[in-house]
């Protein structure tokens, strides 16, 4: 037998000989079936509200557990019953959707052992230490949160022992880690819960219970709606920002430009627009391969964004090994020098590629245009962006490694330029 397997059957019979040696249910049998009945049913309208984690093959499902609650008010087989309904309730729910997974059943075993073991060592700790804890201010509470927080940290410890023994984890460090991730949140909604719930349970407050379970469900609702928004804005932005990305350099690309150019055409802000390829490319693919000429290009991006600010300026790939630049908030003595700036940083910073199952530096030159003027409507910004392809143009007739540039506020009245 696996040793994962030979683990949970282990837990999954000390719950059962705790729960059967406990001395049986310490209520009314009239009252322990009211309350059965209604952790039952406000737990299996909970269950589509649960938080689901892949941990590599299996499935880890984050509720409020209600074993604490109904532990202390019933006794260990009080709890051991309830669980054993509510878990193959899911299991036969699961198995009915068609969405069990290939375990379902041992995961069941699993789920009812460790959560009546744990609500059996939440109730004698509880009776141990009441007594002498409920003298204190607040006594109840700091014993339930104490409780609590060992309730989390065993089945964290139970659970970490069933992904090492079945491979999931590696190495004790993925085990400590794993037994840390439980949120403080969740240990205080746990907390409450399970307090209230034994408090009005202790004094048959039947509606308060009610109360408790349907204000619990209000708000898990409402977190999963949250939760379903904000993972939809989340896949929103992802869809958004990949049609907007160039793959290669994962800088924007040319319909983004485009969308920033109608943005900006009558923002009546100065712009530099500046236009930038790699002299000679078409030699670096020539001369080793293809990929080695991507790799060009990625360093090229990368060389042109580390000297742009992250807030202001827009770098973009417009074609091939060109691209384009806009810069916002800066004099056009300010775009000068960032153009002098980068043409030496390219200059200066060889690309690192793989060619023949060696690493080789190639070394390279850019040529820019720029042209600066202020967006308004007597000129578009795609014509700016032409006179700056122009310029561009200009630099690469001048040979390599050039710079041409025009300040369109020049030829402007003073009225214009303000």
């Amino acid at each position: 037998m696996r040793l994962d397997k030979a683990f949970i059957f282990l837990i999954f019979f000390i719950s059962v000989v705790v729960a059967f040696s406990s001395g049986g249910i310490r209520v009314e049998l009239s009252d322990y079936l009211i309350a059965l009945f209604l952790f039952y049913f406000f737990s299996t309208l909970y269950y589509h509200l649960k938080v689901v984690v892949k941990q590599g093959n299996s499935r880890i499902d984050y509720t409020i557990p209600y074993s604490l609650g109904i532990a202390l008010f019933a006794g260990p087989i009080g709890a051991f019953f309830y669980e054993l309904c509510y878990m193959f309730t899911v299991y036969f729910i699961r198995k009915s959707s068609k969405i069990a997974d290939e375990e379902e059943l041992l995961h069941t075993f699993y789920n009812v052992g460790a959560f009546a073991l744990n609500g059996a060592i939440g109730y004698y700790l509880f009776h141990w230490l009441h007594p002498v804890v409920g003298q204190v201010p607040f006594g109840f509470w700091l014993l339930i949160i104490g409780i609590v927080m060992l309730m989390s940290f065993l089945s964290h410890l139970y659970l970490a022992i069933v992904f090492l023994f079945s491979g999931e984890f590696k190495t004790i460090q993925d085990v400590l880690s794993f037994i840390k991730s439980r949120s403080i949140l969740d240990l205080g909604k746990i907390v409450f819960s399970n307090g209230l719930l034994f408090a009005f349970l202790e004094s048959r407050q039947w509606e308060m219970v009610v109360g408790l379970f349907m204000l619990n469900y209000l708000v898990s609702r409402s977190n999963v709606a949250i939760n379903q928004s904000l993972q939809h804005k989340m896949e929103r932005d992802k869809f958004e920002q990949m049609a907007y990305t160039d793959f290669l350099t994962e800088v924007y690309n040319r319909t983004y430009m485009d969308k920033k150019m109608d943005e900006l055409n009558h923002s009546g802000e100065r712009i530099g627009i500046i236009v930038t390829d790699i002299d000679s490319f078409k030699r670096i693919n020539d001369t080793y391969n293809h990929a080695v000429g991507d790799r060009a290009i990625q360093h090229f991006a990368q060389v042109l964004q580390n000297y742009l600010k992250a807030d202001d300026d827009f770098l973009f790939r417009s074609g091939g090994e060109e691209f384009t630049i806009f810069l916002r908030n800066r004099t056009y003595s300010e775009c000068v020098y960032l153009v002098e700036q980068l043409r030496d940083g390219i200059k200066n910073t060889p690309a690192i590629a793989e060619y023949d199952n060696k690493k080789i530096h190639i070394s390279m030159t850019a040529s820019f245009g720029l042209y600066y003027y202020k967006t308004n409507e007597s000129i578009d910004i795609k014509k700016a962006y032409v006179y700056a392809d122009q310029l561009l143009i200009k630099s690469k007739n001048l040979g390599k490694n050039r710079f041409s540039a025009k300040d369109g506020l020049v030829d402007l009245p003073l009225s214009a330029r303000y």
